[in-house]
């Protein structure tokens, strides 16, 4: 008969060590005590403790990570009172939009009842199973009442994304268009055409942003609302104005800014033109505005526009707000999203506008042009760096303001699980990145003439990662950064053919180095004309500490220089490469994939220690495996023996490292399999996170083959053994790359001439 530990059942249901911030892990179910510890019996020994105690339950239970995208179906984008069955494709889509930007699981509620007491009671009765609540299409004014009570009488963050979600999102943007155009928000005239929840949840965030009631004006279908409309709830009539004016042409002259949050063609052409100097529409009745994007700006060429389409910039897209509130609410455990939160958002949001926009956004968006201004106020919907923005700060607000149950203490290491949510393991990385930006160094790009080379060096600039000094002629780099929005401000622009005194000494340097070696001075003169040479040899000569290359031509090409200028340590016979590949399981080591073509067994236990060295520069204790097709002996071959012998070798030689093989990636990779196979195995407990491969052919392979169909990010080639820092791109590297790699060129600078 099968017994139960409860500390095992308990083990076994507890999502994470308590008050430790971390990645939910998947819980395995392949055997009868599996069985036993997910359900009866195990499963009762959590349930007694959530019983002793309730907040137990965000400790054994999915419900921190769970939210509800409920509606009744009674205002369904733009299709009206369709019904909940009918408005169930949109909540599943919401539920979507939740898992992929965020991480948070979803349930879709579609509830049959209009009436808002039942709805109230209807969704107050789910506290218990969700961590959040999300209402969506729900018609005002009962939206209001519904929100406000279900606000009051639940203790988990709750949100009406059609009211708060737009309102957070068209602050932010205000916010940016408003700093372009020089104007003060406590002075502009702002005309509403809308008067729905949206629209009031619009103009609330912004009278606590600093607009002023009596400069704003608002209409709905049945015209101006004033004191002597009677057929509107209190939060609507809290707008009514009280000038003398009853049309929207009345209130367009001299406006600054419209919000439109109601029916297609409400604004007329005509009356865009009587607004204020740099009017500010934004035009969001969907699918078409209340004039449409191409109309406007023929009309007005000093216009800032935003409309709700994804065609035209600044698209105003909830899916900026709600993944990334929930989710700062969910890791505090807030009982509400409250206003400071709200507002947190806003400003994080305008904030993050500013910053450059990385290569990736540029890619999925077709523009190299994105930057903070008139056509750019708020971030793209795929921009990667929303939820380390907006998730923090919420979370922090809530924390302020005295609504969270929990609190967060590392910021970094939270930063960290809110990228691995998505299956991103930025923790090496940031590690490196703090160091660089500890005592950033400068960094010689020698492809300088290049987008994406120009891209990265501002973005090493702005974050203080690396002083770039750029190798390419001035007049083509300031006309790329120009083409492309990009700030070139404090960046050395060195073109190296306007520069012969420094030309001709660097290539005295190279001739006395080479003489021997079939280089005439002639030759040194020639050479110093290719970017490549002149940019080892000012690492070289100390003119820059580190030097980034390899971004147009192929690794052997580019590699050459840096041997001949300046080549590898003391005591490294030959200089080796390896990649970092980056998944959920954390970062493994794959080396050599780009430099020896086919080592031999004794220069393979060279790879080895200078691999090896090089984990550690990564704060990774090194667990090697020497990688073939054979297990242990299995087969014999050249490669399997060659394996063998250089295993063998390197135990000699670093008798501290934990190295075995030879033996198969999946067997050195699967410590479960290494222990029931291969017991005996050093690596058998916890297996290998550093992989020699027998060749180039299949190191090469083998990080390809998971960079592309894996999943996995691929940081690397990092170039091991040289004397000096230099490291060589992918051809055609990614911006990211190039950044990732500028740090770690940073880094390994900062050890003073102790190169990887």
């Amino acid at each position: 008969m099968l017994k139960i530990n409860p500390q095992d059942a308990l083990a076994y249901h507890e999502l994470s060590p308590q008050g430790k911030i971390e990645v939910v892990p998947t819980k395995p179910v392949s055997t009868q005590l599996d069985l036993a510890l997910a359900y009866s019996p195990g499963v009762a020994e959590p349930c007694k403790e959530i019983a002793k105690n309730p907040d137990d339950v965000y400790k054994y239970t999915a419900k921190g990570n769970l939210v509800a995208v409920i509606s009744n179906g009674t205002a369904v984008l733009g299709l009206g009172n369709i019904g909940p069955a009918a408005s169930k494709p949109v909540m599943e889509g919401k539920g979507v939009l939740f898992k992929k930007f965020a991480g948070i699981d979803c349930f879709d509620i579609e509830i049959d009842a209009q009436d808002p007491d039942e709805f109230i009671r209807i969704v107050k009765a789910l506290e218990p199973t969700f961590g959040g609540i999300n209402l969506e299409d729900i018609k005002a004014p009962e939206c209001f009442r519904i929100e406000t009570e279900l606000r009051e009488k639940m203790n988990i963050p709750l949100m009406h994304d059609d009211q708060h979600g737009t309102a957070i999102i068209t602050s932010a943007a205000l916010l940016n268009a408003l700093e372009i155009v020089g104007k003060k928000i406590d002075e502009i005239q702002l005309v509403v055409s809308g008067a729905g929840a949206a629209a009031v949840s619009c103009l609330r965030l912004y009278l606590e942003l600093g607009v002023k009631l009596e400069n704003v004006v608002v209409f709905d279908k049945d015209g101006i609302i004033n004191p002597g409309r009677t057929n509107l709830a209190d939060m609507q009539m809290r707008f009514a104005t009280h000038r003398p004016i009853s049309t929207m042409a009345e209130a367009l002259q001299g406006a600054d800014v419209f919000l439109g949050l109601s029916a297609a063609n409400v604004l007329p052409p005509e009356l865009l033109l009587t607004m204020a100097d740099n009017p500010i529409v934004f035009a969001l009745a969907n699918p078409d505005p209340e004039i449409s994007y191409d109309l406007a700006m023929s009309t007005r060429p000093d216009l800032i526009m935003a409309t709700g389409r994804s065609d035209h910039p600044n698209q105003v897209n909830n899916v900026l707000g709600f993944p990334y509130i929930f989710r700062g609410a969910l890791d505090v455990r807030a009982t509400e999203i409250n206003e400071a939160m709200k507002l947190a958002a806003v400003h994080a949001l305008a904030e993050l506008s500013k910053e450059p926009v990385p290569d990736m956004v540029n890619k999925a968006y077709g523009d190299n042009t994105l930057a903070f201004g008139r056509a750019y106020l708020i971030p793209k919907p795929l921009d990667p760096r929303l939820i380390t923005t907006l998730s923090p700060a919420v979370a922090k607000a809530a924390m302020e303001s005295g609504v969270a149950r929990r609190d967060i203490t590392d910021w970094q290491a939270y930063e960290d699980e809110l990228r691995a949510r998505l299956g991103v393991n930025q923790k090496l990385m940031n590690r490196i990145t703090s160091a660089a930006r500890s005592g950033p160094r400068r960094v010689v790009f020698a492809e300088a003439d290049n987008y994406k080379i120009l891209k990265a060096a501002q973005i090493v600039r702005d974050e203080n990662i690396a002083h770039p000094i750029l190798l390419g002629p001035e007049d083509r780099i300031k006309a790329i950064a120009q083409e492309n929005n990009i700030d070139l401000e404090g960046c050395e622009i060195l073109d190296i053919l306007q520069n012969d005194e420094k030309r001709h000494e660097y290539a005295e340097l190279l001739y006395q180095k080479r003489q021997r070696r079939g280089i005439t001075l002639y030759e040194g003169k020639r050479l110093m004309r290719e970017r490549n040479y002149y940019a080892a040899m000012m690492v070289e000569t100390g003119a820059a500490d580190a030097c980034i290359t390899g971004f147009t031509k192929d690794y052997g090409k580019s590699i050459v220089p840096a041997l001949q200028v300046i080549g590898p340590a003391e005591g490294v016979s030959r200089v080796a490469s390896m990649y970092i590949i980056q998944n959920r399981r954390g970062p493994f080591f794959f080396a050599d994939t780009t430099v020896n073509i086919n080592p031999t067994a004794e220069e393979l236990v060279g790879i080895i220690g200078l691999t090896a060295r090089a984990v550690r520069f990564f704060d990774t204790e090194p667990r090697v495996a020497a990688i073939s097709y054979s297990n242990f002996g299995s087969n014999s071959g050249v490669l399997p023996d060659k394996m063998r012998t250089a295993t063998a070798l390197a135990k000699e030689r670093y008798p501290d490292l934990l190295i075995d093989g030879e033996m198969q990636a999946n067997v050195a990779l699967n410590p479960e399999l290494l222990r029931e196979q291969y017991g005996f195995s050093p690596l058998a407990e916890r297996g290998a996170n550093t992989l020699i491969f027998p060749n180039v052919e299949s190191g090469n392979i083998a990080y390809k083959v998971l960079q592309e169909i894996g999943g996995a990010e691929v940081i690397g080639p990092i170039l091991m053994g040289m004397r000096k820092p230099v490291h060589i791109l992918q051809l055609g590297a990614s911006v990211r790359e190039i950044v990732n790699m500028t740090a770690i060129a940073v880094a390994d600078a900062q050890r003073g001439g102790k190169a990887l």
